[in-house]
């Protein structure tokens, strides 16, 4: 016998308002709903059960492109095709998707994009942490029902991951490595079995055609909670690398702090690419431990230096640059949160970050004002 799990909905009003309050970071499937329509459109290609959109239609949402009716498709990510390719394959099978990687690899950003463009929906979500309990895996009950009328379909109280499975979705698991092992382990059943039992009910809730499930995981998490052998069969694991050059990264770093400029109304800073580039070039030499040339070695801070952290210095200068320099991108709007970025432990990180400082910046041509202004938040 089976439960049923009905599809819970969000009224969508619309409000002609100036004044109307706007989500300060919408959803990747309203964010760029404008191109998953446009894709819905030009897609002729068979779907997977329950899909937006097909494999291929999937990996352009993710990679870019130029439709047939010059519909332009921004990347959402940016590195090797074969990987999203991979995943994207992975979502049409049996097989559930473990995307895995240091800190910064875009695992959220892809895993939110994948959601969004096979189900629609990127919000069916389980944050791993230390206390995450089983319930935000199966299911939990409103104890007010419970204690007045007992077990019921009424008081269960279903999991993102359950209603995924009821409603042919794609469900996310955020850092699943943080998660207790004994609470890792209730996915075993749900995706070998690809059911879920509820015996309080004498019943069981079973995934319908279109059900997958995405986790996530860093690479630096390895032995917090190690994921069991069984559990990790059960997984296609798909690693994600660190962008592969300068260029690459710097093309990742302006796009993402365009659209992050444009949701905080920032103006547009004329110029930035030169000031990224240093914040970039500095992460991935401090991060490989030697200069770009390879002349010198270097050491690396204790921090991950990650892509997503460089995202965040540049937004910090952009909004330091708009509101109080003169619209300009310069290398006192960046140094402070270099510094922050790089000093994790007050005593170590400092002499590997002065070193820096003084071996390769002081003598790094047209870097002058760069090693100035980062003299000055070091003192």
């Amino acid at each position: 016998m089976s439960v049923s799990v009905e599809p819970t909905s969000v009224e969508q009003t619309e409000n002609t308002s100036a004044h109307e309050a706007e989500a300060l970071r919408p959803h990747a499937e309203d964010a760029f709903a404008d191109e998953l329509a446009a894709l819905a459109v030009q897609d002729d290609r068979p779907r997977p059960a329950r899909w937006k959109l097909s494999p291929w239609a999937v990996a352009t949402y993710l990679l870019g492109g130029t439709l047939p009716d010059g519909t332009v498709i921004t990347p959402k990510y940016v590195g090797p095709r074969r990987i999203v390719e991979v995943a994207v394959t992975t979502l049409a099978t049996d097989r559930a998707l473990l995307l895995l990687g240091v800190p910064g690899t875009a695992k959220t950003w892809v895993s939110e994009h994948l959601a969004a463009a096979v189900s629609g929906d990127s919000t069916l979500l389980v944050q791993g942490t230390a206390g995450t309990p089983e319930e935000a895996i199966r299911y939990g009950w409103n104890y007010a029902q419970l204690l007045a009328h007992g077990p019921s379909r009424d008081a269960l109280v279903p999991s993102p991951v359950m209603r995924a499975m009821a409603e042919g979705m794609t469900a996310r698991v955020e850092e699943l490595t943080r998660i207790p092992a004994d609470v890792q382990d209730t996915l075993i059943t749900i995706l070998s079995e690809k059911t879920l039992p509820v015996p309080e009910l004498g019943q069981e809730v079973q995934a319908v055609r279109g059900f997958n499930l995405i986790a996530t995981a860093n690479d630096r998490d390895r032995g917090v909670n190690e994921l069991s052998s069984a559990l990790r069969r059960r997984f296609n694991t798909v690693v994600l690398p660190l962008p592969e050059s300068v260029e690459a990264e710097v093309d990742i770093v302006s796009r993402r702090v365009g659209q992050l400029g444009r949701s905080l109304d920032l103006p547009a800073v004329p110029d930035g690419v030169d000031e990224i580039r240093r914040v970039v070039t500095v992460f991935r030499e401090l991060r490989d431990g030697i200069t770009a040339d390879g002349r010198t070695k270097v050491k690396s801070p204790s921090g991950t230096l990650s892509t997503a952290e460089a995202i965040s210095v540049v937004t910090s200068g952009l909004a330091l640059a708009a509101h109080f320099g003169d619209g300009v991108l310069r290398p006192s709007d960046v140094a402070a949160g270099i510094l922050g970025a790089v000093v994790r432990d007050p005593a170590a990180d400092r002499v590997v970050w002065q070193e820096y400082l003084e071996a390769v910046v002081r003598e790094r041509e047209g870097w002058k004002d760069f090693y100035r202004a980062c003299r000055e938040v070091s003192a």
